[in-house]
C-alpha cells in the first residue's frame, strides 16, 4: 500500500457517502484529505507511525484514525461498512461521464436501477426521458457515456499503472537469481493506457523468482502459474504476468513482448527474407554474430535500432532500413516547466513550494500560469489585482535566485467567441501565454476550428494548452477541424501543447506527427497542480517520443533565454 492507494479509498469513501445522501460536509471532509494525502510530500508511512495524520491540513481525527487504520492492516471498517449499504454496481455507474451521485440514486430509487447494464436497457428503452431532471437529452448523453466507459472497459491509466510495475520490477532486480529484468508491453511503448502489465525476467532458477514475485503481490489472486509463466491479478482488476526465460533468450523475449502485433510481424518477415526464423526465444537458421541485446538482433536484421516508443508499425521500419530514424526528445533535455498552478487559483502548493521544487527537479526556469478570471466559480481563476500580487512575488524570487528564473503567465480562457478572458493590456504584462478551453465543449467542428483559430491570432498567446479536451477513459476530445489549426498554429508560431497529465496525454501521439509535418513546435507541460505533478513530465516526454519529435521539435527544451525570446517575438 501506499500514499495512493490511501487517497484512492478516500476518494471513494466521498463517493460513497454522496450515493447514500449523506450531509455534503462529510462528503468534502473525505474529498479535502484525499487531496491532502495524495498531495503528501513526505513519507505517509512515517506520518502515520509517528502519529501526525492530524497536523495535515484538512484531516481530523475521525480521518486520521481510519487513515491509519487503513494504513496499518489494508483495511478500513468505516470503508467496508459503507460499500455494504451502496449497491456494487453504483461505484460503477459513477464512471460514466456526466453521471454524479446525485443522479444515480434518483435512477436508482425511481427505475430500480442498480448496475450500467440495468441504465443502458432503461436508456435503450426510453424509460429515463420522462424522470424529472432528466430529459431525452439526458438519456442520450448518458447512452453516449456508457459507449465511452465501454470503449475504455478493462484498461487503466499508464499513470496509475506504471508505478505499480516500476515498484514490482524494483523488487524483482533485487533478487539475486534475477539476471536481466524489463518491463514490456504497452508500459514500455509508453501508450497512455494498459490493459495488463508485463514483467520479464532473465534467470537461471525460475523457481525461486516465482516464490519471490508472489512475496511481493501478497493481496494479488493467482490466476495460474508455471515455469516460464505466472499470472496474478489485484483487487482492482489489473493483471500482471511474469514472464521467466533463460538470459541467452532475454534479448528475443523482450523484443517480442514489447512491439505491437503488426511490428513484431514485420520484424518476423524481415528476418525470414534474410534466412532467419525469429521467435520470442531465439533467432535461428544460418550463422550470425552474436546477440546480447536487442540493438544486436536488430543489427544482424540490418536495421538501425527501434526505441520501444516507435514499435507500433507506422513507418520505424522503413525508417530504420534507410537510418532515417529521428533521435528522439528524452527527458534529459527538458530544461523549463511550464504550465503549472499554485494556490494562488486551484493549485494545491504555494508559488514558494512549486519554485523550490522546480529548482530540486533540474529545471532551470518555471512557468507559473494560474487560471483566469472567467474560471472563479470552477478554479478560483485569478482578477487582476491577483495577477498584480503574484506578479510581484515573481520579482521578489527573480531578484534573489541563482538557479530557477520563474516566468510570469496565465492560463487564460478561450471564450466561445473566440476571444481571450484577459484584456491585450493584461496579456502584454506577461512572459508568456497559455490558452485553453474549459467550457462550452459541445460546439460543432466549425465553430469550435473558428473560435481556437481566433485565439491562435492573438499576438500575446504562445501555448495552445491540452488541446482537443480529451480525458482518459472519460471523455473524448471535442470536434474541430485539426488541419487547419495546426497549420493556423505553424503560422503564428504558437506552440502546441503535449499536456502530460495522465488523465490527459493531450495532445494524442497518433496526431503528433501530422502537427509537426506543418511545422507545429510543442511543449511538453505537466500542468501541475503540486508539486507533484512534476513527475508527469516523463509521460509527456514518452507522448512525445511516440509522436517521432526531436529536442529541436520542442520549446521547453530551450534555454530560459531563448524561450524568452521566442515567447516574446510575436509581440
Amino acid at each position: 500500500m501506499d500514499k495512493r492507494d490511501v487517497a484512492r479509498t478516500l476518494e471513494e469513501i466521498a463517493v460513497l457517502l454522496e450515493l447514500t445522501g449523506v450531509n455534503p460536509f462529510k462528503v468534502r471532509a473525505y474529498e479535502n484529505a484525499a487531496r491532502a494525502i495524495d498531495g503528501l510530500a513526505e513519507d505517509l508511512g512515517s506520518v502515520v507511525s509517528e502519529s501526525r495524520l492530524r497536523e495535515i491540513p484538512g484531516i481530523g481525527d475521525s480521518i486520521a484514525s481510519n487513515i491509519a487504520e487503513l494504513w496499518k492492516t489494508g483495511r478500513m471498517k468505516f470503508h467496508d461498512q459503507l460499500s455494504a449499504t451502496v449497491p456494487p454496481g453504483y461505484l460503477e455507474m459513477t464512471r460514466i461521464p456526466g453521471l454524479g451521485p446525485k443522479k444515480i440514486r434518483a435512477l436508482g430509487e425511481a427505475l430500480e436501477i442498480t448496475s450500467v447494464a440495468d441504465l443502458k436497457r432503461a436508456a435503450e428503452a426510453g424509460r429515463i426521458r420522462d424522470l424529472k431532471g432528466f430529459g431525452q437529452q439526458s438519456e442520450k448523453k448518458i447512452l453516449q457515456g456508457i459507449a465511452i466507459l465501454e470503449k475504455g472497459s478493462g484498461r487503466f491509466l499508464a499513470g496509475e499503472v506504471r508505478p505499480i510495475a516500476e515498484e514490482l520490477l524494483k523488487g524483482l532486480k533485487a533478487h539475486p537469481a534475477v539476471e536481466q529484468a524489463e518491463v514490456g508491453g504497452s508500459l514500455r511503448r509508453w501508450l497512455e493506457t494498459a490493459k495488463d502489465v508485463d514483467l520479464l525476467v532473465a534467470t537461471k532458477k525460475p523457481e525461486e523468482v516465482t516464490r519471490a514475485f508472489l512475496a511481493l503481490v501478497p493481496d494479488a489472486s493467482l490466476i495460474g502459474s508455471g515455469p516460464t509463466k505466472t499470472s496474478v491479478r489485484f483487487p482492482s482488476g489489473l493483471a500482471v504476468d511474469l514472464r521467466l526465460v533463460l538470459p541467452r533468450q532475454f534479448p528475443f523475449a523482450l523484443h517480442y513482448f514489447t512491439g505491437n502485433v503488426a511490428h513484431n510481424v514485420r520484424v518476423r518477415s524481415r528476418a525470414i527474407d534474410r534466412g532467419f526464423s525469429l521467435n520470442e526465444y531465439e533467432l535461428s537458421g544460418k550463422r550470425h554474430a552474436a546477440i546480447a541485446t536487442e540493438a544486436d538482433l536488430f543489427e544482424v536484421l540490418g536495421l538501425r535500432y527501434v526505441e520501444p516508443e516507435l514499435r507500433e508499425d507506422l513507418g520505424e521500419i522503413e525508417a530504420a532500413d534507410k537510418g532515417a530514424l529521428p533521435d528522439l526528445v528524452a527527458l534529459d533535455d527538458i530544461r523549463g516547466i511550464l504550465h503549472c498552478h499554485t494556490t494562488y487559483s486551484d493549485g494545491k502548493s504555494t508559488f514558494l513550494e512549486m519554485a523550490k521544487a522546480a529548482e530540486t527537479w533540474g529545471a532551470s526556469y518555471l512557468g507559473i500560469s494560474d487560471h483566469s478570471e472567467s474560471a472563479r466559480f470552477y478554479a478560483n481563476g485569478l482578477t487582476e489585482e491577483d495577477l498584480l500580487r503574484q506578479q510581484a512575488e515573481i520579482d521578489a524570487w527573480n531578484k534573489k535566485a541563482k538557479k530557477l528564473r520563474v516566468f510570469k503567465g496565465a492560463e487564460v480562457d478561450i471564450l466561445p467567441d473566440g476571444s481571450l478572458d484577459y484584456s491585450d493590456k493584461i496579456l502584454a504584462r506577461l512572459d508568456f501565454v497559455v490558452a485553453s478551453i474549459h467550457a462550452s465543449l459541445s460546439m460543432d467542428e466549425a465553430a469550435m476550428t473558428a473560435r481556437i483559430v481566433k485565439a491562435l491570432r492573438n499576438r500575446h498567446v504562445n501555448i495552445l494548452a491540452h488541446p482537443t479536451g480529451r480525458i482518459l477513459l472519460q471523455r473524448d476530445g471535442f470536434k474541430f477541424n485539426a488541419e487547419e489549426v495546426y497549420r493556423v498554429a505553424a503560422e503564428e508560431g504558437v506552440a502546441i501543447e503535449i499536456n502530460a497529465n495522465t488523465h490527459r496525454l493531450d495532445l494524442d501521439w497518433r496526431q503528433i506527427r501530422a502537427a509537426k509535418a506543418r511545422g507545429v513546435k510543442f511543449a511538453v507541460n505537466p500542468d501541475a497542480h503540486h508539486v507533484s505533478g512534476y513527475d508527469d513530465i516523463r509521460f509527456g516526454v514518452g507522448v512525445a517520443r511516440k509522436g517521432w519529435l526531436t529536442k529541436a521539435d520542442v520549446v521547453n527544451t530551450l534555454t530560459a533565454e531563448r524561450a524568452l525570446r521566442l515567447f516574446q517575438a510575436r509581440r
